[in-house]
């Protein structure tokens, strides 16, 4: 994960990518969350610009008012993709949700806990627009 405003600047010139902060974290995959969650301190580490706030709803129906961050360039099994995120609380657990699921055509196979491109897609998201 990175800081997609950092990496267009670098790219650009105004600095160096290989100094970008950048985190490789262990994630859970939850197939009934949308969006990518990240703890607090990690989106300081990155470096990622604050957004709006959003309401999450948790398992057991609690809410919450939670703040977002904006540009999060996320790369999963060699595909990559720039989202929002919700902002957790310090060390709470990562979790990547539907839309990344979705936009990197990945699927998830609970019996054996692994993540994988989508079988007819090996290569490159098959994205669907119509």
């Amino acid at each position: 994960m990175r800081n997609f405003l950092d990496v267009g600047l670098a790219e650009r010139g105004q600095g160096d990518l290989a100094t970008i902060p950048a985190s490789i974290r262990d994630c859970l995959v939850d197939t009934g969350a949308v969006m990518v969650l990240l703890p607090e301190d990690e989106v300081g580490k990155l470096g990622l610009l604050r957004g709006d706030r959003v309401i999450v709803t948790y398992a057991d129906e609690r809410k919450e008012e939670l703040p977002t961050a904006r540009g999060l360039e996320i790369q999963i099994l060699g595909r990559t993709m720039v989202t929002d995120c919700v902002v957790g609380p310090p060390l709470c657990e990562p979790l990547i949700g539907q839309l990344v699921l979705e936009q990197l055509d990945l699927v998830v196979d609970c019996g054996r806990k692994t993540l994988t491109p989508r079988p007819e897609s090996p290569n490159r998201p098959l994205l669907k627009l119509k």
